[in-house]
């Protein structure tokens, strides 16, 4: 495990999967190439290297991080080692604290719905499709 050398490099999707972004190598990279990941507001290829002090920016599904490069490792390691690579940006934690909250109060989709329609359900639906 290399930490903290100014010097060191690695390429971008065997960092974001030592960081623990991603569960596999291969996500990482298709993450990469699908524009999901932007290094320093630029979107890049998965073999672009990463430097101490670089900023990445990470869309997983609905969650957005800004992260900034701590340190370097080629090897994925234990969640805690993984922490020390990178600190997210007190913007994208509270932007993520927001969005956190605006999903709980939204209603989930589909919530009143119960099962299959019943018989009557069904004739309700007819009326208004214009099926008599």
């Amino acid at each position: 495990m290399k930490e903290h050398n100014t010097d060191d490099k690695v390429r971008l999707d065997k960092w974001l999967w030592a960081a623990r972004f991603f569960k596999h190598r291969t996500l990482a990279t298709e993450a990469v190439d699908g524009g999901k990941v932007q290094l320093n507001g630029i979107r890049v290829k998965p073999a672009k290297d990463v430097k101490i002090g670089d900023r990445v920016d990470i869309r997983i599904a609905e969650s957005q991080y800004c992260v900034i490069v701590t340190g370097i490792a080629e090897k994925r390691g234990s969640a805690t080692i993984a922490q020390t690579l990178y600190t997210e940006t007190p913007e994208s934690i509270a932007a993520r604290e927001a969005q956190r909250e605006s999903h709980k109060l939204a209603a989930t989709p589909g919530s009143d719905l119960h099962g299959r329609p019943t018989k009557r359900d069904r004739r309700q639906m007819g009326r208004f499709s214009g099926d008599f």
